[in-house]
């Protein structure tokens, strides 16, 4: 027969302390890596946007005589200004700038909120084309 009372089953402290450890390492490793993929998906809101003020601006473009896109701002395109105070659902602010006659700069602003960096989504018209850039959180955005 067997003395089944001084059979102990269970964890000791230091495995415990070890398996801890290893989940803290791999979290470590793993939440950065998702938190820029989760900034970087909302690149496409930014995006999105943009290309409607592009289509506005160029409809802008062509009711003007002569065609120029000084004067095409961002509060009398013929499309809702997607940064207007309080819209809850737009987590960046829009503007237009650098207006000539044949080109503008489009500037999705993100603000720094915790975990994540600031950062910005720009967008040049101009006569040799157009050119996307990025900055803090979005560099590299194609």
């Amino acid at each position: 027969m067997k003395n089944t009372i001084n059979n102990k089953s269970g964890f000791t402290l230091l495995e415990i302390i070890i398996v801890i450890i290893i989940v803290g390492v791999l979290a470590s490793l793993a939440l950065p890596k998702f938190f820029q993929t989760v900034e970087f998906s909302k690149s496409t809101e930014a995006l999105s946007t943009v290309g409607t003020l592009r289509q506005a601006l160029e409809r802008c473009y062509l009711q003007l005589d002569p065609s120029t896109y000084v004067g095409c701002i961002i509060t009398n395109l013929d499309v809702a200004n997607p940064s207007y105070p309080g819209n809850p659902s737009s987590i960046f602010t829009y503007s237009i700038a650098a207006q000539t006659a044949t080109g503008y700069v489009i500037t999705a602003a993100r603000s720094g909120v915790p975990p994540f960096p600031a950062g910005s989504i720009i967008v040049t018209q101009a006569t040799a084309g157009v050119t996307r850039t990025g900055t803090g959180s979005f560099v590299g955005i194609k």
